[in-house]
């Protein structure tokens, strides 16, 4: 099968496509044949030796995908060859066919669109769980989501305002900001061309935003835990600008606030049963249409160092998906 190859740590374009052993699954295991993989954001530091987690080399990053199971291991009763599915595989999902977990693997429902699907997984559930269970945002609250034109960010969009919230988008862009008011957010923030607290002070006043959903980290962190109200929480999700801020902790005093971490994969495997839970019920959402993932792009297996580049650069409105099952320009 061809696969995207990461053969030693170092820049994306190192990356090669190359033939590899079609994976065989193991107990409990099945083997997908991918139609779609998602590109996120860890994936590239992966590749690069910058994530907390590091693979054995050689190793095909991809931790999300879509698409048809190939055939079962021993054991797997609620899944056979013919379904269409979603999966979380950590890596191996930039690759024609992929092993995965049966229980990470959820079946989908006809209607679904495979390249919508598997833009869904990760970035939502790593959402539904900061605003559930980290900020328990309630409805009538104030959500002020940063980097709001990218996958995290629409994601944040979305189930904020169906958590009943008012939603701030702030982004680098009109485009991204257009994207994320497609998705519902009730103000906008092109913090590239405005001032951040002076915005923030004129759309919140006073009373500040209750919950900040911070992806980007960076320059926009102070202003944001600034405009955070009496009994705030700031939900600290990544640090796509690069910069790891230090934070003025006298802000948490005055405020009552807390600085919230979030961070999915140990959640999921420290409590499957309500990460599970969760992604049902995103996936519910998903089949009836309430949220809809933004994908901006397609690119082939050939093309998927280009991929790689527009997440890790920021480019990307919403997510881009890899078909390695389609070759040439897409």
């Amino acid at each position: 099968m061809q696969a995207l190859i990461c053969k030693q740590f170092g820049p994306i374009d190192a990356l090669q496509v190359g033939e590899m052993p079609a994976p065989v699954p193991g107990a409990g295991q099945v083997a997908i044949d991918v139609e779609a993989a998602s590109v996120n954001f860890p994936d590239g530091l992966m590749v690069q030796g910058k994530y907390q987690l590091k693979p054995g080399l050689p190793f095909v990053p991809g931790a999300e995908i879509a698409g048809t199971v190939h055939s079962a291991g021993d054991g797997v009763t609620q899944l056979k060859p013919g379904d269409r599915v979603v999966a979380l595989c950590r890596i191996g999902g930039f690759a024609q066919r992929v092993v995965a977990d049966a229980d990470s693997t959820f079946a989908l429902a006809p209607a679904v669109d495979i390249s919508i699907a598997a833009a869904m997984p990760l970035t939502y559930a790593t959402t539904y769980h900061a605003l559930l269970d980290r900020a328990r945002l309630t409805a009538g609250e104030t959500l002020l989501v940063l980097g709001a034109g990218g996958g995290v960010g629409i994601a944040a969009v979305e189930l904020g305002k169906l958590m009943g919230a008012t939603v701030i988008a702030a982004a680098s862009s009109p485009e991204k900001l257009e994207a994320a008011r497609s998705r519902g957010a009730d103000h906008l923030i092109d913090y590239s061309q405005e001032d951040l607290r002076a915005r923030l002070k004129e759309i919140a006043g006073s009373k500040g935003v209750d919950v900040v959903y911070d992806p980007v980290g960076g320059p926009y962190t102070e202003p944001a835990l600034r405009a955070v109200g009496w009994g705030g929480r700031y939900l600290v999700v990544g640090f796509a600008a690069g910069e790891i801020p230090r934070i003025p902790l006298n802000l948490t005093l005055l405020k009552g606030s807390s600085i919230v971490g979030v961070y999915w994969g140990e959640f999921r495997h420290r409590d499957t049963t309500r990460s599970t839970t969760e992604l049902t019920q995103l996936l519910k959402w998903l089949e009836e249409g309430r949220i809809r993932p933004i994908v901006s792009a397609k690119f082939s297996l050939e093309d998927a160092a280009s991929a790689l580049a527009s997440v890790l650069e920021r480019r990307a409105v919403g997510k881009v998906i890899i078909l390695p099952r389609q070759s040439g320009v897409l």
